[in-house]
């Protein structure tokens, strides 16, 4: 009975570390997903394939994401990439009852408000996809080449502060890996650590 207990117990231990390695991480394949945007349209990532696309993950009642778009740093990167023919979509993962939820309507009248220059808003109340992708942060950047295949993981830049006043100085990550992909050359800093609020998860 013993053996069988302390088998059951290394059973469970080995799934949740298999569940905590489970995240994408650069080089893999990006988890195919599709949410409801906050224009009401169905956005498919692999819909994009043959396009770079832009995951940020975003809660606008968190003190960093309102850093970053509180001073138009967000929404001029946004610009620059969509600009430069990339797909850029903000995802919300905030649960309903939780701060940064929005419904479709909110949503769409705070991108209005914000001059959001994001491809599209979309909306993950359920937190499946946030969780696919193991984004832990807001803001938390993934880029995925047009192969499919993400190339960078992390923060926006190197300076973790909720000071507007950093983002004169700091290294803008998200920029950078995407001058590299490309130029058809390998991103030198294809992970950083993400900064910011935690995702509000349903629990």
């Amino acid at each position: 009975m013993k053996i069988l207990t302390y088998s059951l117990i290394l059973l469970s231990m080995l799934g949740m570390a298999n569940l905590s390695h489970a995240a994408p991480k650069p080089g893999d394949a990006a988890p195919d997903f599709s949410l409801q945007g906050a224009d009401g349209k169905t956005y498919t990532l692999s819909d994009f394939k043959g396009q770079f696309v832009i995951l940020e993950w975003l809660n606008h009642g968190c003190p960093y994401v309102k850093k970053h778009y509180g001073t138009g740093n967000m929404q001029a990167t946004q610009a620059k990439q969509t600009g430069d023919g990339a797909v850029w979509l903000s995802i919300v993962s905030s649960a309903p009852g939780t701060q940064g939820y929005e419904t479709p309507a909110d949503a769409q009248k705070t991108a209005k408000q914000m001059e959001s220059k994001a491809t599209a808003v979309l909306l993950d109340p359920t937190g499946k996809v946030g969780k696919e992708y193991g984004a832990k942060r807001t803001p938390e950047i993934f880029i995925i080449n047009p192969e499919g295949e993400i190339v960078y993981h992390g923060a926006i830049d190197n300076v973790r502060s909720t000071n507007p006043a950093d983002i004169k100085t700091a290294t803008n990550y998200v920029n950078a890996a995407m001058a590299e992909a490309t130029a058809g050359e390998p991103v030198s800093q294809a992970s950083t650590q993400p900064y910011g609020c935690g995702v509000k998860y349903a629990h």
